[in-house]
C-alpha cells in the first residue's frame, strides 16, 4: 500500500486548494486538492505533511491544531495495475498567504470553505474538509 501524507491549510476562514498537473490516468484538466505527498523513509506522518507543504507551496509557518488525524483509503491505477493507497491528513493554521507553487501544480487558490467544497474534485477530500469544521471554528 503506498502512503501520503498532507495538510489542510487555513488562513483565518481561508482554506488552501492546490490544482494538480493532469496526467494520462487523470484526464484533461487535473484535479484540486491539498498539499500532499509521499512518505519517505524514516519520516513520520506529521513530517511528511510539513515538508511537503513547504515543497509544494513555500509555506513553512504552521501551527498545526492538535487531535486532527483524519485518512482516507482509495484505489488508483497506474499502468492498469490497481495501487491502494492511504492518504493521512492534519491540520493547520498558516498566517502566510503567499503560495509559491512545485512543477506539479498549475495553479492554487484561497477559498471559502463554501467554495472549498465545490472546488474539491474528490468526494473523500470534501469528506475530509467537512471533518475540520469544529477544530476551526475553535481555533
Amino acid at each position: 500500500m503506498e502512503k501520503s501524507c498532507g495538510l489542510v491549510v487555513f488562513n483565518k476562514n481561508n482554506i488552501l486548494l492546490l490544482k494538480y498537473s493532469n496526467n494520462k490516468e487523470q484526464g484533461e484538466g487535473g484535479h484540486w486538492d491539498f498539499p500532499k505527498g509521499h512518505v519517505e523513509p524514516n519520516e513520520t506522518e506529521i513530517e511528511t505533511a510539513l515538508r511537503e507543504l513547504e515543497e509544494e507551496t513555500g509555506i513553512n509557518q504552521v501551527e498545526l491544531v492538535d487531535n486532527f488525524r483524519h485518512s482516507i483509503n482509495y484505489t488508483f491505477f497506474r499502468k492498469s495495475k490497481p495501487i491502494p493507497k492511504e492518504v493521512v491528513f492534519f491540520l493547520a493554521s498558516t498566517v502566510e498567504k503567499e503560495v509559491r507553487l512545485s512543477h506539479e501544480h498549475i495553479d492554487y487558490a484561497w477559498l471559502s470553505f463554501e467554495e472549498a467544497i465545490a472546488k474539491l474534485t474528490y468526494e473523500n477530500a470534501r469528506n475530509i474538509l467537512k471533518k475540520t469544521i469544529p477544530y476551526i471554528k475553535n481555533h
